[in-house]
């Protein structure tokens, strides 16, 4: 494709080995060759209020844990913002990059990784990631698993082209990790018990402790393992 020629919504591109993957501000994402998902779709939500941006995050996070749900029936859940985990251990993560014009979108790159053949792990990360054949213990076809992302990304996206928020809101608290738990989290050094309350248009987290209730965007609060 020339790079006068404009990129089709729903253009998908594959990459058999990821080596220097990019999470939320810059984290590193590490997979081996030919063993896990890395993809990322080119969509064009100009239909979508700025306000609203993260309904978009919302719609491919439903689309990527209802695609595992397929073959994982339990146990998998969408950590605040957008990682996938299976219980408490990543699976995956969704890194949606945007392009604007003016005051409306005019493309989104939506990156997907996931841990799917993958049976080892650096020993820094090896306690807090797992992948599909660690769950199933057996191999599962890549293909098999992106086509069903593929499906599930249509039914999502055109639920928020149709503009219900309610829906996809009330589908991700659903599946939102630690979503009306009382747990340990930790901001500017200072650990507390919080219980998340749900999560704003723009994405900021709603998380109620003793003090009140607190708003944190992304990176402003990281979540505590005590398991």
């Amino acid at each position: 494709m020339s790079k006068s020629e404009p990129l089709v919504e729903g253009t998908v591109i594959m990459a058999d080995h990821q080596f220097a993957g990019r999470g939320q501000q810059d984290s590193v994402w590490q997979t081996q060759e030919g063993k896990n998902i890395s993809t990322s779709i080119y969509l064009k939500p100009s239909f979508l209020p700025l306000g609203k941006q993260f309904y978009l995050n919302m719609a491919v996070s439903l689309a990527v844990s209802d695609a595992l749900c397929c073959f994982i029936p339990q146990g998998i859940m969408v950590k605040w913002p957008n990682d996938i985990y299976y219980l408490d251990k990543k699976l995956g993560g969704i890194l949606i990059e945007n392009t604007l014009t003016g005051s409306t979108f005019k493309s989104s790159v939506i990156g997907i990784g996931l841990n799917v053949n993958q049976s080892e792990f650096a020993e820094s990360i090896s306690g807090r990631a797992t992948s599909v054949i660690q769950i199933l213990q057996k191999e599962v076809p890549l293909m098999n698993i992106m086509d069903k992302i593929f499906i599930f990304i249509e039914k999502y996206y055109l639920i928020l082209r149709a503009g219900k928020f309610s829906i996809l809101q009330n589908d991700y608290l659903t599946k939102l990790y630690n979503y009306g738990v009382a747990s340990l989290y930790k901001h500017n050094g200072e650990i507390f018990e919080g219980t998340i309350e749900g999560v704003e248009d723009n994405g900021r987290l709603k998380v109620d402790t003793k003090n009140g209730l607190k708003i944190f965007n992304f990176k402003e609060i990281e979540f505590i393992h005590t398991k």
